[in-house]
């Protein structure tokens, strides 16, 4: 077995403490110390495009493609991704099938005065990157004005401050993870917003012909997020989407039985599809290919350009 491992992450403060987190998993679990592990910051092409959408852009692979490039070129040996920026295809001669236990999922409302979502003024200008963050608050506020804001996440709490947005939503773990909990206004609960499909999990990649990183993997792998990551992200497969599609997915795991509930917006906002089912968790596999189909009939494809 080889006594060193490179670890590749993006190189925002968030990405290396979740490479840092995977990093002591391993050694952990398996006979390695701290120095034979190092972590390497590979900078993306979603870290420098600040002022676009991804989806005008180039899509979620910015974000890793750049990482996949160095391990298929064996220049690191595993990487470390946040599973919702990643392209629901694999990439070929790579594997995505090692998950830590999930973070909170949630999705977060932060605002200069901690104002809730009810109470601040009509007019206000609310950030977000994502439609799917932008349809669903406005379910809850249609007159609200959402606004693109892009970057790490201090960058966009000094946006914030600077008056340039009213508030922001972003994921709970990121922000818990950064240690910024000071800065939450309100947490919406799951059944409020429903998250995007692995918010909140950390996944680790490999090449699918590196039998020993696969089995250092193996061992720090969590079988319940390992479950609700291949649930939630079947739906997205079946659906075909891009990072323009406007869809929440969340899965529960209680007892044997595994509960994934989703929504789909259409290309304007304006239709909403909403599917729910409960099986044994073990066909975590076909729940979420069968909500996936269902939804694609419900919404006739008005999702799609």
């Amino acid at each position: 077995m080889k006594k060193k491992i490179t670890i590749g992450s993006r190189g925002s403060k968030l990405a290396i403490l979740y490479a840092q987190k995977v990093k002591d998993k391993i050694i952990q679990s398996a006979s390695f110390k701290k120095e034979e592990l190092h972590i390497k910051p590979i900078s993306t092409k979603g870290d420098q495009i600040k002022d676009k959408r991804l989806s005008d852009v180039g899509g979620k692979g910015l974000f890793s493609s750049e990482i996949e490039k160095q391990l298929l070129k064996k220049e690191i040996d595993i990487a470390v991704h946040a599973l919702k920026d990643m392209p629901v295809n694999e990439t070929k001669g790579l594997v995505t099938d090692t998950f830590l236990e999930r973070n909170d999922p949630r999705e977060i409302l932060i605002t200069f005065n901690k104002k809730k979502i009810k109470d601040l003024d009509v007019n206000s200008i609310i950030g977000t990157s994502s439609y799917r963050r932008e349809f669903q608050i406005k379910k809850k506020r249609p007159d609200l004005n959402c606004k693109l804001i892009r970057g790490n996440v201090d960058t966009r709490i000094k946006k914030l401050k600077d008056g340039l947005y009213d508030g922001i939503l972003l994921s709970s773990a990121g922000i818990r993870f950064l240690k910024l909990d000071e800065y939450i206004a309100e947490i919406f609960e799951t059944e409020e917003i429903i998250p995007s499909a692995g918010q909140g999990i950390i996944a680790i990649q490999c090449r699918e012909n590196d039998d020993e990183a696969i089995s250092i993997l193996k061992r720090i792998n969590h079988d319940q997020t390992y479950r609700r990551a291949h649930s939630e992200r079947n739906v997205l497969k079946v659906l075909e989407g891009d990072c323009e599609t406007a869809v929440g997915v969340h899965s529960k795991i209680e007892g044997d039985q595994l509960t994934l509930e989703a929504e789909l917006f259409s290309l304007d906002g304006s239709e909403r599809y909403y599917e729910k089912k409960i099986v044994e968790k073990s066909k975590f596999r076909e729940i979420g290919e069968e909500i996936g189909e269902t939804l694609k009939k419900k919404s006739n494809n008005s999702y799609k350009k």
